[in-house]
């Protein structure tokens, strides 16, 4: 299993970021509990987020619901919650609680806007946090609206990615220090620290405020995706010199205003000649020609195609479980292989196991369940 197998993480369910995050831990090897609402959802499985984990439903309107669920908190390396800030403590919940029964805890709390500031008790999602850090008006056509680069800035990168690392180096921190600690985890946060590179670039002059001018936005003409004669796409990132000098190697264009590669002035113009050239041929014709070769090319792919492609079939990017085809887990070890422990469980599907295994008794589980709290 993986790098992260033993310790043991309790997820109160929720949506988007908080799920993914939970998906991640579990995909490296971490025993993931789920903390569901009693009643909740069915099993899913085109819940790819919510795969590898099992789950206890619990009514945590109830006291003894509450408690089961400090109990296992009690019991675990971390928890992770994606709330407003003050619902956890509402349900009695909150860190100050859950460090108490296991100062060791690592509680991860994930929201938008962060746990403090003016904006904290807002309703937002990834559009609104992407929009306050400038990354959402960095990107889009000239003269065009900015344009929503789905929701994998705010929830999934900002997000997500970074509750997952800033957990993975709180359970690591925790081994040496023997104390838990709180992570507030906010997307706005995350988009921001993804930007630092472009934060840099404006800084030296080199990136302006008007989308598609600038290097990596699609301004320039060697770095953009271009129509080709069949009605698909394909990806051309040929900044570094000996990589735009093999593209118009590729591609035949021998017209002299291509010498001048970083005159932005002419960029513009260049655009509407490569675009000419790459649209007169099918993609596979410049699959043939360039891909595989130091153009810095590939051809822009569905979800359909994705997981065909020889390359991602190679690497076993994407597998199968319970006939849906998914992305693997990333990234890859040498040594601790991560694994799916499992496709997405319906809420409550373990509440016994689950019970059982984290050192409840025969008569607890049934005092709970007269109780209606699972």
């Amino acid at each position: 299993m993986g790098p992260l197998q033993g310790v043991k993480i309790i997820e109160f369910a929720g949506i988007g970021p908080g799920p993914f995050c939970a998906m991640l831990l579990s995909d490296m090897g971490a025993e993931v509990v789920r903390i569901d609402r009693k009643g909740g959802r069915g099993a899913n499985k085109f819940d790819i987020t919510s795969r590898g984990r099992r789950s206890i439903a619990l009514d945590l309107k109830k006291p003894e619901g509450v408690a089961t669920a400090l109990k296992l908190v009690s019991k675990a390396d971390a928890l992770l919650e994606g709330f407003r800030p003050g619902v956890m403590e509402k349900l009695g919940l909150g860190p100050d609680v859950a460090l108490k029964s296991n100062p060791k805890l690592v509680y991860g709390r994930m929201t938008g806007w962060g746990q403090t500031g003016p904006l904290a008790q807002a309703a937002g999602h990834d559009i609104n946090y992407i929009a306050l850090t400038g990354a959402l008006h960095a990107i889009g056509r000239k003269g065009e609206s900015p344009v929503p680069p789905l929701n994998l800035v705010g929830d999934f990168g900002g997000g997500a990615l970074y509750l997952a690392f800033g957990m993975a180096c709180g359970l690591f921190e925790a081994q040496r220090s023997g104390k838990g600690q709180v992570i507030d985890c906010a997307m706005t946060d995350g988009a921001a620290s993804l930007m630092s590179m472009f934060y840099g670039f404006k800084a030296m002059g080199m990136w302006t405020e008007e989308k598609g001018e600038n290097l990596l936005d699609g301004g320039a003409h060697f770095y953009d995706t271009y129509e080709t004669a069949d009605g698909n796409w394909v990806s051309i990132g040929s900044i570094e010199p000996q990589f735009y000098a093999l593209l118009l190697e590729k591609t035949g264009i021998s017209d002299p205003e291509f010498q001048s590669q970083m005159d932005r002035s002419k960029w513009p113009s260049l655009k509407e000649k490569i675009a000419r050239v790459i649209g007169t041929q099918t993609r596979d014709h410049w699959d043939r020609l360039m891909e595989g070769t130091d153009v810095c090319y590939a051809p822009v792919l569905s979800l359909a195609e994705a997981p065909k492609h020889p390359h991602n079939k190679a690497r076993g990017t994407f597998i199968e479980i319970d006939g849906l085809v998914q992305p693997a887990p990333a990234p890859r070890f040498s040594r601790t292989k991560p694994e799916v422990q499992g496709g997405a469980p319906a809420s409550g599907q373990h509440n016994d196991d689950i019970l059982n295994d984290w050192g409840f008794s025969g008569g607890e589980i049934a005092a709970l369940k007269t109780a209606g709290a699972i």
